[in-house]
Formats: structure tokens, sequence, C-alpha cells
């Protein structure tokens, strides 16, 4: 069984930073609470008068990442974030091979 590692970039529109760092918050909270959840991080990145927020997870395996991808808190985050963004978040699902503790 490979932890499963994901890393998220999400740029949002310069009018809906604020909207997005409030439900990004909502989604660590809930997301933490997830049985299969081991790790999820928002950090924040403003370069050049732009806003990155990245998230870095940490799933215990696919199934994990699965039942996240389908729990309500996502499927609401989703459903209320269509035109927050500057561009389609950037997702990379990594298997991890050796990580510190």
């Amino acid at each position: 069984m490979s932890v499963i590692a994901v890393h998220a970039i999400i740029v949002p529109k310069p009018e809906f930073v604020d909207v997005v760092e409030e439900e990004m918050m909502t989604m660590v909270q809930a997301s933490r609470q997830e049985e299969g959840n081991l790790r999820y991080d928002l950090l924040k990145e403003v370069k050049d008068g732009v806003t990155r927020y990245h998230v870095q997870e940490r799933y215990r395996d696919q199934a994990a990442v699965q039942a996240h991808r389908d729990s309500a808190h996502y499927q609401a985050y989703r459903a209320r974030a269509g035109d927050w963004f500057a561009q389609a978040p950037e997702v990379t699902v990594l298997t991890e091979v050796d990580v510190a503790g």
C-alpha cells in the first residue's frame, strides 16, 4: 500500500482571493477529518501581484483520494467555485517514494 500525495495549485481571480481563501480554510478543516486523510495543508504564494494557493495533501491510499473527491464538502466547494479561478487548478498526483515522517 502506497501513500498518495496530491499537490494542487489554485490561482484565483483577484476579486475572488478572499473568497477562495475562506472556502479553502473550510475545505482544510473538513478534509483533515476524513478517515483516509493523513495531511491536508494550505499554503499561499504572492508573486508579481498574483496570488497562488498550494494545497499539499496526503492520503492512505487511492481509495482515500476517491473518498475525498466524493465527499460532500469537496463536491460543494466544486459547485460553488465556478468562476473564481484565473486558470484551471493544476493538480498533480504523486506516489511517495522516500518522505520523512
